[in-house]
Protein backbone atom coordinates (compact mmCIF):
# COMPACT_ATOMS: atom_id res chain seq x y z
CA UNK A 1 0.00 0.00 0.00
CA UNK A 2 1.26 3.36 -0.73
CA UNK A 3 2.14 6.00 1.74
CA UNK A 4 -0.74 7.78 0.08
CA UNK A 5 -3.66 4.92 0.26
CA UNK A 6 -2.40 4.47 4.13
CA UNK A 7 -3.15 8.04 4.76
CA UNK A 8 -6.12 8.06 3.54
CA UNK A 9 -7.10 4.70 4.65
CA UNK A 10 -6.25 6.06 8.52
CA UNK A 11 -8.01 9.20 7.23
CA UNK A 12 -11.12 7.06 6.49
CA UNK A 13 -11.08 4.70 9.86
CA UNK A 14 -10.88 7.94 12.16
CA UNK A 15 -14.00 9.60 10.51
CA UNK A 16 -15.82 6.51 10.60
CA UNK A 17 -14.58 6.15 14.56
CA UNK A 18 -15.80 9.83 14.81
CA UNK A 19 -19.17 9.14 13.39
CA UNK A 20 -19.44 5.79 15.19
CA UNK A 21 -18.90 7.72 18.50
CA UNK A 22 -21.34 10.46 17.84
CA UNK A 23 -24.26 8.72 16.99
CA UNK A 24 -23.80 7.00 20.59
CA UNK A 25 -22.84 10.35 22.63
CA UNK A 26 -25.05 11.37 25.37
CA UNK A 27 -24.79 14.14 26.56
CA UNK A 28 -27.30 14.30 29.40
CA UNK A 29 -30.86 14.99 30.42
CA UNK A 30 -32.60 17.97 27.85
CA UNK A 31 -33.61 20.62 29.94
CA UNK A 32 -37.07 21.82 30.07
CA UNK A 33 -38.20 25.04 28.04
CA UNK A 34 -37.81 27.89 30.79
CA UNK A 35 -39.36 31.29 30.74
CA UNK A 36 -41.39 30.91 27.93
CA UNK A 37 -43.25 34.42 27.58
CA UNK A 38 -45.35 33.11 24.36
CA UNK A 39 -45.69 29.66 22.81
CA UNK A 40 -46.44 30.34 18.47
CA UNK A 41 -47.82 27.67 16.29
CA UNK A 42 -48.67 25.33 19.39
CA UNK A 43 -49.87 25.46 23.00
CA UNK A 44 -47.06 25.30 25.80
CA UNK A 45 -44.84 22.21 25.63
CA UNK A 46 -42.65 20.76 28.12
CA UNK A 47 -40.09 17.45 27.78
CA UNK A 48 -41.49 15.60 30.49
CA UNK A 49 -44.62 15.67 27.84
CA UNK A 50 -42.47 14.97 24.68
CA UNK A 51 -40.74 11.79 26.06
CA UNK A 52 -41.00 9.17 23.33
CA UNK A 53 -40.72 11.68 20.79
CA UNK A 54 -37.39 12.45 19.14
CA UNK A 55 -37.38 16.27 19.51
CA UNK A 56 -35.40 18.78 17.55
CA UNK A 57 -34.85 22.04 19.62
CA UNK A 58 -33.65 24.78 17.15
CA UNK A 59 -32.71 28.21 18.69
CA UNK A 60 -32.91 30.96 16.28
CA UNK A 61 -33.62 34.18 15.65
CA UNK A 62 -35.38 35.92 12.36
CA UNK A 63 -32.57 38.59 11.36
CA UNK A 64 -29.91 35.95 11.69
CA UNK A 65 -29.24 35.58 8.06
CA UNK A 66 -27.14 32.10 9.30
CA UNK A 67 -30.45 30.71 10.88
CA UNK A 68 -32.66 31.91 7.95
CA UNK A 69 -30.08 29.42 5.88
CA UNK A 70 -31.01 26.75 8.15
CA UNK A 71 -34.69 27.38 8.43
CA UNK A 72 -35.65 25.29 4.85
CA UNK A 73 -33.54 22.29 6.27
CA UNK A 74 -35.35 22.49 9.77
CA UNK A 75 -38.97 22.77 7.92
CA UNK A 76 -38.34 19.85 5.56
CA UNK A 77 -37.58 17.76 8.57
CA UNK A 78 -40.56 18.77 10.40
CA UNK A 79 -42.75 17.93 7.24
CA UNK A 80 -41.20 14.87 6.62
CA UNK A 81 -40.62 13.08 9.81
CA UNK A 82 -43.59 14.78 11.90
CA UNK A 83 -45.60 12.08 10.98
CA UNK A 84 -42.94 9.52 12.00
CA UNK A 85 -42.23 10.79 15.65
CA UNK A 86 -40.10 13.91 15.03
CA UNK A 87 -41.46 17.36 17.19
CA UNK A 88 -39.42 20.25 16.45
CA UNK A 89 -39.64 23.37 18.84
CA UNK A 90 -37.85 26.40 17.14
CA UNK A 91 -36.73 28.76 20.04
CA UNK A 92 -36.51 32.21 19.36
CA UNK A 93 -34.43 33.93 21.23
CA UNK A 94 -33.61 37.69 20.13
CA UNK A 95 -30.44 38.80 19.62
CA UNK A 96 -32.08 42.47 19.32
CA UNK A 97 -34.79 44.37 20.99
CA UNK A 98 -36.82 44.76 18.06
CA UNK A 99 -36.74 40.67 17.84
CA UNK A 100 -38.51 40.73 21.08
CA UNK A 101 -41.97 42.09 19.81
CA UNK A 102 -44.14 38.89 19.53
CA UNK A 103 -46.12 40.27 16.26
CA UNK A 104 -42.43 40.51 14.65
CA UNK A 105 -41.61 36.65 15.51
CA UNK A 106 -45.51 36.13 14.12
CA UNK A 107 -44.84 37.85 11.10
CA UNK A 108 -41.01 36.09 10.61
CA UNK A 109 -43.09 32.39 11.12
CA UNK A 110 -45.65 33.32 8.14
CA UNK A 111 -42.43 34.69 6.21
CA UNK A 112 -40.53 31.53 6.75
CA UNK A 113 -43.79 29.45 6.23
CA UNK A 114 -43.02 27.27 9.69
CA UNK A 115 -45.49 25.81 10.95
CA UNK A 116 -43.84 23.49 14.08
CA UNK A 117 -43.78 24.81 17.42
CA UNK A 118 -41.99 28.42 18.37
CA UNK A 119 -41.23 28.70 22.06
CA UNK A 120 -40.14 32.70 22.56
CA UNK A 121 -37.45 32.98 24.64
CA UNK A 122 -37.19 36.52 25.13
CA UNK A 123 -34.94 36.04 28.51
CA UNK A 124 -32.50 33.60 27.33
CA UNK A 125 -33.83 31.59 30.03
CA UNK A 126 -34.33 28.21 27.69
CA UNK A 127 -31.21 29.29 25.95
CA UNK A 128 -29.01 29.65 29.34
CA UNK A 129 -30.65 26.14 30.48
CA UNK A 130 -28.77 24.26 27.56
CA UNK A 131 -25.89 26.58 28.03
CA UNK A 132 -26.38 27.52 24.19
CA UNK A 133 -23.80 30.28 22.76
CA UNK A 134 -25.28 30.03 19.49
CA UNK A 135 -27.62 31.06 16.45
CA UNK A 136 -28.54 28.76 15.05
CA UNK A 137 -28.23 26.19 17.26
CA UNK A 138 -29.64 22.27 16.84
CA UNK A 139 -30.11 20.07 19.72
CA UNK A 140 -31.23 16.77 19.02
CA UNK A 141 -33.23 14.96 21.99
CA UNK A 142 -33.90 11.36 22.16
CA UNK A 143 -36.97 9.21 22.94
CA UNK A 144 -35.68 8.86 26.33
CA UNK A 145 -35.53 12.79 27.28
CA UNK A 146 -31.75 12.76 26.53
CA UNK A 147 -29.27 14.88 24.13
CA UNK A 148 -28.15 12.80 21.91
CA UNK A 149 -26.46 15.32 18.99
CA UNK A 150 -25.82 19.04 18.40
CA UNK A 151 -24.67 20.91 15.77
CA UNK A 152 -24.11 25.22 15.92
CA UNK A 153 -23.81 27.48 12.90
CA UNK A 154 -25.02 26.24 9.20
CA UNK A 155 -24.46 23.21 7.65
CA UNK A 156 -24.09 19.31 8.24
CA UNK A 157 -27.22 18.90 7.18
CA UNK A 158 -27.34 15.28 5.80
CA UNK A 159 -25.56 14.25 9.28
CA UNK A 160 -28.15 15.75 11.16
CA UNK A 161 -30.88 14.18 8.75
CA UNK A 162 -28.92 11.04 9.78
CA UNK A 163 -28.94 11.37 13.33
CA UNK A 164 -33.06 12.00 13.15
CA UNK A 165 -33.41 8.98 10.57
CA UNK A 166 -31.63 6.95 13.91
CA UNK A 167 -33.25 8.49 16.58
CA UNK A 168 -36.77 7.54 15.23
CA UNK A 169 -35.63 4.43 14.47
CA UNK A 170 -34.27 3.73 18.09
Amino acid sequence: MTATKHLAALALSAALSASASAATRDLGPAPEFKGISNWLNSEPLTMAGLKGKVVLVDFWTYTCINCIRTLPYVTRWYDSYKDKGLVVVGVHTPEYGFERKTANVQAAIQRFRINYPVAQDNRYDTWSAYNNMYWPAVYLIDKKGRIAYTHFGEGAYAETEAQIRRLLAE
